[in-house]
């Protein structure tokens, strides 16, 4: 059920959230006029165009157009949607959020996914103190050989569950909790057997790896030695579902201006990577990549690097990772590994200067990639078979991208350029070629259709310039499409 907020009460909040003081935690401020200006965090700059309005609740920057209200920054600073930004600013000032329905069992459905939550939580805090104790010395050791320090332990929230079969259960059993409840967490494990309960911990001697978001919802356990399965996750439990987040989406939200999101399978290759200053990186929770996730974490950055393991069911995973993230229009690069390693072994071996030095491959250059693996281009079947591959992959692609391909194309096979073309514009191999349009490059409106468009931020400008709220040399000429304006600011300027 979606949680509806009454707009008197929305009303409420914004006026009661003081937004010259919200902003200030983020950005520096100072006082022109009536108004608060800073430099935007939503793009970069050298000068301060980002104003606040105090008395309007509102903030606006004349560099990139972002503006809103406290609900909006605070969606886009902490990465939160509408909801979780109206709780976040409720919590700020103590506000009580008001009943989502009066209903009993949602409210009974809503204290227990708080208990969940605890339990969680407490397990968190149990397994990453156990880590620094001598029965934990082992775990610890092993993540110290894997190269990890300290700081980065700690960032990471990592620990250590015992071999003992219900360590945990005990601990958190004491704190209050009942064998249904940790059972509903998906922390212990819980059978009737000849008329006698028996319950033990769901992770036993294993680096626990917390997943949270902005609370501990589950774990991730790599297990120390043989034990199998290597890698143990939380099963989907009232308050966390595998398929709508990824690991480390809790550090994601602290980052600024993330250009990319690094995308990799494990827990330990998030963890390396951040070691070695690498930003940005998130690991799938032991599912292929969902539609759900995609979206995430395009709310993050405009772009997912999928940096999956070198070996081939990485690389199978990755194609089916692009068809997922083109599917829900999120831009994608490709870094493939060298000698089937993975991005932790990788970063060890070659350090960050290795890693960026990576090539990113674009979706349609890793497909081509790697539909050459395996045939036999000496072979004219070979070569038939892998240019009409190459066609349907080049097919949707816009005329300056198809381009940088087909000169490679033509080399590989010996089909000419013309030919593959034909192809490449035929729907079904072996049908005539149809007729392909050219696309037109989008027309330069004129200046006439330019000042026909809004221009009250540009008359807004103008306004505070001329009453001085605001430093001359805020603005240029070319900031200005209207006649008039240009003409204004210049009289403004001399």
């Amino acid at each position: 059920m979606a949680y509806r907020f009454p707009a008197g009460w929305l009303d409420d909040l914004r006026s009661r959230t003081d937004i010259v003081q919200l902003v200030s935690r983020y950005v520096p401020l100072k006082r022109n006029g009536s108004k608060y200006w800073g430099l935007c965090p939503f793009h970069q700059e050298k000068t301060a165009s980002f104003s606040v309005d105090s008395q309007q609740g509102m903030y606006y920057c004349f560099g990139c157009h972002a503006g809103g209200s406290v609900i909006t920054f605070i969606m886009e600073m902490e990465r939160l949607t509408f909801p979780e930004a109206v709780k976040f600013l409720a919590e700020q000032i103590h506000m009580e959020l008001p009943d989502q329905v009066d209903d009993q069992q949602e409210q009974i459905r809503k204290s227990q996914r708080e208990r969940l939550q605890n339990a969680n939580r407490d397990a968190a805090r149990y397994f990453h103190q156990q880590l620094f104790t001598p029965a934990g010395e082992p775990i610890l050791s092993y993540l110290r050989q894997r190269g990890l320090t300290d700081s980065v332990i700690r960032r990471f929230g990592i620990g250590a569950a015992m071999p003992d079969w219900d360590d945990l259960t005990k601990h958190l059993t004491g704190l209050g909790y009942s064998l249904q409840e940790l059972s509903q967490a998906g922390l212990t494990v819980v059978k009737e057997e000849g008329g006698r309960t028996r319950s033990f911990d769901m992770f036993r001697n294993r680096a626990m790896f917390p997943i949270q978001r902005d609370r501990v919802l589950a774990f991730g356990g790599r297990a120390m030695g043989d034990a199998s399965p290597k890698y143990l996750n939380t099963s989907d439990t009232p308050i966390f579902n595998k398929r709508l987040g990824v690991y480390a989406a809790n550090l994601l939200r602290k980052e600024r201006r993330l250009e990319r999101v690094v995308l990799v399978e494990g827990y330990m290759d998030v963890v390396s990577l951040s070691q070695f200053g690498v930003t940005g990186g998130v690991a799938n929770l032991g599912t292929a990549l969902t539609p759900e996730q995609a979206r995430l974490l395009k709310r993050y950055a405009p772009q997912v690097y999928l940096a999956y393991d070198g070996d081939q069911a990485g690389q199978n995973a990755i194609l089916k990772g692009l068809d997922v993230l083109g599917a829900e229009g999120v831009k994608a690069r490709v870094l493939v590994f060298p000698d089937g390693l993975d991005p932790d072994e990788f970063i060890r071996r070659d350090g960050l200067e290795g890693f960026e030095r990576l090539p990113t491959l674009s979706p349609a250059a890793y497909r081509i990639q790697q539909l050459q693996t395996g045939m036999d281009l000496s072979t004219e079947e070979g070569r038939l078979a892998y240019a009409r591959g190459c066609a349907d992959i080049l097919r949707p692609l816009d005329p300056l991208e198809m381009e940088t391909h087909l000169k490679e194309l033509v080399v590989k096979t010996g089909f000419s350029r013309e030919v593959l073309l034909q192809q490449i514009g035929s729907k079904t191999a072996g049908q005539p070629a149809a007729a392909k349009p050219i696309p037109r490059l989008p027309r330069t409106p004129s200046l006439s259709e330019q000042v026909k468009g809004d221009l009250r931020p540009q008359e807004l400008l103008i306004s505070l310039l001329a009453t001085g709220r605001i430093p001359m040399d805020l603005a240029e000429e070319k900031d200005f499409s209207d006649p008039l304006l240009k003409v204004l600011f210049r009289e403004l300027k001399h």
